[in-house]
């Protein structure tokens, strides 16, 4: 069978390791390609054009909007971010899964795109262990967790549309899990037509 790859959106409240799962995945499985984000903030010290991020300007990057060359977009803090159409596209004819790291909104409206978007969404096994997670980290001051737990509130409200749950307790165990999810994707009817139609073909010189 030829196997293309799967568009994987991946989404989950702050803190719940939507980051740390995706490298050990990527580190441990090598058909995955995390998706590459274009955007037209400056790069910053040791990052490079074509690894972190596309680095466009914003003249750039609008041209990029007007040619429909990103599968979804938006603006935070005065500079923009996107997912490049051809990049992804690219990946997933080399049979790679490309795994997309984005908000709900934006998944939503990749869904919409590409309706073969496995959406997957991250969360820790409860909202305790997101607040002793989120504590842990020491980088972020008492409001900002509470913001960010606020936000973990609302975004709750869209985890129905998932395709899956991925429930972060134990790192290794939960990377296991997310591979078999993803793999098991790979052998639905749905995305073997190709392959159904050819066997059904060959089958009619049986047929009696």
């Amino acid at each position: 069978m030829n196997r293309k790859g799967i568009l994987i959106v991946l989404s989950g409240f702050s803190g719940a390791g939507k980051g740390t799962l995706v490298k050990a995945l990527s580190g441990k499985y090598d058909n995955y390609a995390l998706s590459i984000s274009a955007t037209t903030r400056n790069p910053r010290p040791g990052e490079e054009d074509g690894r972190e991020y596309f680095f466009k300007t914003v003249e750039e990057f609008k041209e990029m909007i007007a040619d429909n060359a990103l599968i979804e977009y938006a603006q935070y803090v005065q500079n923009y971010y996107g997912t490049p159409k051809a990049y992804v596209e690219e990946k997933l004819n080399e049979g790679k899964d490309v795994i997309l790291e984005i908000e709900i909104q934006g998944a939503l409206k990749v869904k919409e795109q590409f309706p073969d978007t496995l959406l997957l969404f991250v969360t820790p096994p409860n909202a305790q262990t997101l607040e002793e997670r989120l504590n842990g980290r020491g980088t972020e001051t008492a409001d900002v967790i509470r913001d960010r737990l606020s936000r973990a509130s609302e975004e709750a409200q869209g985890m129905e549309k998932y395709d899956y749950l991925v429930v972060n307790d134990k790192l290794e165990v939960c990377v296991e899990e997310m591979h078999g999810i993803i793999q098991s994707e790979h052998f639905k009817a749905s995305r073997n037509n190709e392959f159904i139609n050819t066997i059904k073909k060959e089958l009619t010189r049986f047929a009696r």
